[in-house]
């Protein structure tokens, strides 16, 4: 006796080959019915004897098409039809959004083969895809994702490619980019004034020109990289120069595993994130006999290193070129070009050619960026690869948009169980990138269909993030402090919702007294937050000047544990500190800060470290790889209550380090002390929050925590007192990940009202 069931599929089920992968599992168990896109979903009806009805459900649960991601399953029994045979559907755009989009993915292990096959029709073509790899979300308009909402309408399918497109048991089938020489986007090659260069091969010309030396902008999947030799030390200084970007490592990308072995260490886990889908920057530690131009990534043990990711890069490093350096195609802190005429527009001063092609990028999108860990892949950058694919809550109700804070920003879309975090924004410094910023936000809106019902932003006045939920009048508003974000987005990658003890660590944070926090511990849930301990806020002089100045930050640190005056420190012997006194003593433009960022940035001062700074936290990851192997016990700190919280007192500890300094200890084992010192008086605080609390589970955010050695040490210390670590996985632990836990903190609030 024959049974029909109804199965709706939801999660990334569109534009990965899911529709096929069902059409011939139902012929392989001699199934009837039809299966369609909707934009909930994938659409199932199936008819057919119950055992095989039941195989089938079996197998859709298990043996999934690689590129899909299955949020849930629903199968009701439904009237017989007596259907003929099995077709698919066109796709229907008439339900509410509820499915998911696929994140850009990198291009398979069979196109590649393709692409080098002199016999293949798509033999050296740079836009050689199917339904398991390519480009998806930078492509995508509108929802469902079918070839008319993408920048591919603008390319008609030859016959040969049409078949394929139609064909259910090919590998392309209904791969909406799906293309070839004859009718898919092309290459050019011009200068840097617009005009083409004539030639038979741009992409060998484009080679020719990196080997010169050159600097060429080559666009890819999320936009526009700058590309130079990276073995060519005047081409890297070159690019460097005209970016702006004087210090700041840049990442490279390289031909394969084998040639990045020779450059970095490599663990199996580093291997898997360089291998993945995702095709990530992996930031590596470099090789003691690392051979690139000096100027790619100087002062840093690590290298970001990805591997070709599009068919396009397989083809730039399949000749003579080995590695790339591949950098973001903007100037200074703009976001990345993702067109010709913003390109030349912005980029004239900065290369000597533009490698371009036809296929437009409709949302911008730069290269993830991974480190691993204390055991894990924890992302720097979470992008390219992984946006949009949510983050799954154990909460529902009202839609929600956070729009996270000034750097690093991301946004992000609540919708029932499922965050929607945004590409990497970047920081919100300039016209551009508060364009990108509201250009974000208005197509996560349109393609998952969804007006929020509150918007959540940061406590500090003057971000343009906060700027523009206030703009938006029609809509509830709700603030944030920015360390109860960073926990709360924590709690969310782990399900949390009963209170825990947090230890948010950064560099700048607006606190509810109109300071500037960043070394916080918090008791919070995602309702409120109690400020249970804090480091002693001291003045910054200068503000943002002693961000980018350590020693202004030093001295002011001095002062205090030193009673007003300077004991004599040789990196006081180079500055005219007078100014800097007068400003802390006269309370002049010092506002109060508790960062841990600025405690690292006036300890490596101090101890004769970076002095200025070229990008964030240089200051602090070159002094955290000063301490190399060395060791030193903790140096003094003490805690003072005051009301309902605890002060850290750090003048103890800096009185120590200047005390170590004067006994001639090096800089490596001072670093050792001090890192050894904040994971010991963090844990310290820990126990007595848990003392004072009852509560057991700690929590770990703030862009400090990016810190190796810190991390590392202070994890097993808080496990070794019986405490539950929680730390960020999914999201990144600085500021890019604040906008996931402005939702869950906006959710809450909203549920208390109703």
């Amino acid at each position: 006796m024959h049974h029909r069931r109804l199965i709706k599929v939801n999660g990334i089920v569109q534009g990965v080959g899911f529709r096929p992968f069902v059409y011939n599992l139902a012929l392989k168990h001699n199934l009837t019915g039809f299966v369609s896109n909707t934009s909930a979903g994938v659409y199932i009806e199936i008819e057919g004897s119950p055992t095989a009805i039941n195989n089938f459900s079996t197998e859709l649960r298990s043996d999934p098409p690689p590129l899909s991601v299955i949020a849930d399953i629903k199968e009701i029994s439904i009237l017989i039809q007596n259907d003929a045979n099995f077709i698919i559907k066109p796709s229907d755009g008439n339900e509410s959004v509820s499915t998911l989009i696929s994140p850009d993915m990198a291009v398979c292990d069979d196109c590649v083969k393709e692409l080098f096959d002199p016999k293949d029709r798509r033999y050296r073509y740079p836009f050689i895809n199917c339904t398991n790899c390519g480009p998806r979300y930078t492509i995508i308009d509108n929802i469902p994702y079918d070839r008319p909402f993408t920048s591919m309408r603008h390319f008609k399918l030859c016959p040969d490619c049409q078949s394929e497109y139609d064909d259910p048991t090919d590998r392309r089938f209904h791969a909406q980019p799906n293309a070839c020489p004859v009718c898919g986007p092309q290459v050019t090659l011009t200068l840097k004034d617009g005009n083409i260069v004539e030639t038979d091969d741009p992409i060998v010309e484009t080679i020719i020109a990196l080997k010169k030396g050159n600097v060429v902008a080559i666009k890819g999947l999320g936009g526009f990289h700058l590309a130079v030799d990276a073995n060519n030390e005047n081409a890297v200084k070159t690019l460097r120069q005209r970016k702006g970007r004087e210090e700041k490592p840049l990442a490279v990308m390289v031909r394969d595993l084998q040639t990045a072995e020779r450059l970095c260490e490599i663990s199996e886990d580093e291997r898997k994130l360089l291998t993945s889908q995702q095709s990530p920057i992996v930031l590596l530690k470099k090789h003691a006999n690392y051979t690139l131009a000096e100027s790619v990534a100087p002062n840093n043990d690590r290298l970001g290193v990805m591997l070709p990711y599009t068919p396009l890069h397989h083809l730039l490093l399949d000749a003579e070129l080995k590695m790339l350096v591949m950098t973001s195609a903007n100037f200074c802190e703009e976001p990345i070009c993702i067109d010709i005429d913003e390109a030349e527009t912005r980029l004239s001063a900065i290369v000597d050619y533009f490698l371009n092609h036809n296929r437009d990028i409709y949302l911008r999108s730069d290269d993830s960026v991974m480190i691993h860990l204390a055991g894990d892949p924890r992302p720097i950058r979470r992008s390219r690869g992984f946006a949009p694919q949510p983050i799954f809550v154990q909460s529902d109700g009202l839609p929600i948009l956070a729009v996270g804070g000034e750097l690093k920003n991301t946004v992000c879309l609540l919708k029932e169980d499922k965050a929607f975090l945004s590409q990497h924004i970047g920081d919100l410094e300039n016209l551009e990138a508060y364009e990108f910023f509201k250009m974000a936000i208005s197509h996560l809106e349109r393609i998952f269909e969804t007006t929020p019902e509150l918007i959540v932003h940061d406590m500090h006045p003057g971000y343009l993030s906060t700027q523009w939920a206030k703009e938006q009048t029609d809509i509830p508003l709700l603030a944030v402090q920015h360390h109860h974000a960073h926990i709360a987005s924590c709690m969310a990658e782990h399900d949390l919702d009963e209170p825990v003890i947090g230890i948010a660590l950064d560099g700048t944070g607006y606190g509810t007294d109109n300071t500037i926090w960043g070394g916080e511990v918090l008791i919070a849930d995602f309702a409120e937050f109690q400020r249970f301990a804090y480091l002693e806020p001291l003045p910054l002089p200068g503000g943002d000047a002693a961000i980018k100045a350590p020693w202004r930050t030093a001295v002011s640190y001095l002062l205090h544990a030193f009673d007003g005056e300077l004991p004599e420190l040789q990196f006081l012997e180079n500055h005219d500190v007078s100014t800097v006194v007068e400003m802390v003593k006269k309370n002049i433009n010092s506002p109060l800060t508790t960062s841990c960022g600025r405690l690292f940035d006036a300890v490596t001062a101090l101890c004769g470290g970076r002095q200025t700074i070229r990008y964030e936290g240089q200051a602090a990851i070159e002094f955290m790889q000063s301490a190399g192997n060395a060791v030193h016990r903790p140096y003094d700190y003490i805690f003072d209550r005051k009301e309902d919280s605890w002060i850290i007192r750090i003048a103890p500890m800096i009185r120590s380090i200047v005390w170590s300094l004067r006994k001639g200890e090096d800089m490596s084992h001072i670093s050792a002390g001090f890192h050894l010192t904040l994971a010991a008086l963090f844990t310290e605080i820990a126990e007595l929050a848990r003392e004072e609390t009852g509560i057991k589970k700690v929590v770990l955010s703030g862009g400090v925590f990016q810190n190796q050695r810190l991390f590392e040490e202070i994890i097993p210390r808080l496990e070794s007192k019986g405490l539950q670590v929680y730390t960020h996985s999914q999201v990144p632990t600085n500021d890019g990940g604040i906008s996931l836990g402005q939702t869950l903190i906006g959710r809450k609030f909203l549920s208390s009202m109703s």
